[in-house]
């Protein structure tokens, strides 16, 4: 390996002219930067690049910690923030922590030993108060999507109730009563919200929920096949699911086709998210959109923000919005009629 020393030897000069000519932070006469400009040509040198941002006291890299890149809404999230930090000098270490606790520990630690400067951190599973109190006790953290509760930190979310709110509010015009829910893991922050906005919405319209149709499970394709599966063995059979994610709407999909029933002919389907290629599932899927752009941006801005010493917003939602496509089928035509509202206790698990 080529080092400083050499350079400085080839070119007939002192280590620290040639460092400090390499740092543009002092002006050599042309005839001594030249050689050195020549020496280094010559002899491939290439600058320890990690020494440099230490010796300013700066990794110059941002931390991402994100569940599951194979989900195409992850992935999308992902290159959004990349190319973000590429455009401020940053580059990102990413870690896929695939849902395990520990490896979101792990990518908190990190941060603590200084192998880059902040961290974006996509939580997947509930927390038993050991993430939350690891990133209290940190700077330069930001949650992005979901929440990880006791947590002292800025964070990045949407309009979760709402979005399911607007889904439900669509089923039930296109005359949906029975609606069954496949939500991801209980006792995540943004799950609750979802069920929270398609249960208000029921109980606006007098509409019985019914907790057997309210599915809980991982945020994956294979957990959606399951329990799709499930909601066609029902008796009657809901005319229509709601997902908490468009990646369960993909399982959802691959177990009706499976069984020989159709979207929407035999049952209605809206997913959440509005991931890429979503408009090219057969059929076109009806969904919740998240400003997956706004979203990968702002958390960038907002960690950014708080590595130079600035204010940011504890809370930032960004709204979402309806995209209607070919997933919902019209039976306002009487086919289903209104059941009479359920009873809901107070303060009951739904």
């Amino acid at each position: 390996m080529v080092t400083l020393n050499d350079v400085a030897r080839a070119a007939g000069v002192s280590p620290t002219a040639v460092s400090r000519h390499l740092n543009r932070s002092i002006a050599l006469p042309k005839v001594t930067a030249d050689r050195i400009d020549a020496a280094v040509a010559r002899l491939g040198y290439r600058p320890n690049a990690l020494a440099k941002r230490l010796s300013k006291g700066k990794a110059e890299a941002i931390g991402l910690a994100a569940p599951d890149i194979s989900n195409p809404f992850f992935a999308e999230l992902v290159s959004v923030i990349e190319a973000a930090a590429a455009e401020r000098g940053y580059g990102i270490s990413l870690f896929s922590t695939r849902g395990d606790r520990e490896r979101e520990i792990e990518a908190v630690n990190h941060l603590a030993d200084r192998y880059f400067d902040g961290l974006i951190l996509i939580a997947a599973q509930p927390d038993d108060g050991t993430l939350g109190a690891l990133i209290s006790r940190q700077n330069h953290i930001v949650l992005l999507d979901e929440d990880v509760l006791g947590a002292q930190a800025p964070r990045v979310f949407v309009e979760n109730a709402a979005g399911t709110r607007m889904a439900t509010e669509h089923l039930i015009a296109m005359g949906h009563r029975d609606i069954a829910v496949i939500a991801g893991p209980d006792g995540l922050g943004s799950v609750a919200e979802r069920i929270e906005g398609f249960v208000g919405a029921m109980i606006a319209h007098s509409l019985p929920v019914d907790e057997r149709r309210l599915m809980h499970g991982s945020f994956t394709s294979d957990f959606g096949y399951q329990a799709a599966l499930a909601v066609a063995r029902m008796s009657p059979r809901p005319t229509a699911i709601l997902t908490c994610s468009d990646y369960l709407s993909v399982g959802v999909l691959r177990a009706l086709h499976h069984l020989g029933l159709s979207v929407p002919d035999d049952i209605s389907l809206v997913g959440f998210d509005d991931m890429p290629l979503a408009e090219l599932f057969d059929p076109p899927l009806t969904t919740i959109r998240q400003p997956i752009a706004e979203m990968g941006r702002l958390a960038l801005e907002w960690l950014l923000a708080s590595i130079d010493g600035a204010e940011v917003p504890a809370l930032t939602r960004l709204p979402v919005e309806l995209i209607v496509r070919k997933s919902v089928a019209d039976i306002t035509g009487g086919t289903v009629k209104a059941k009479p509202p359920a009873l809901i206790k107070e303060g009951q698990p739904i």
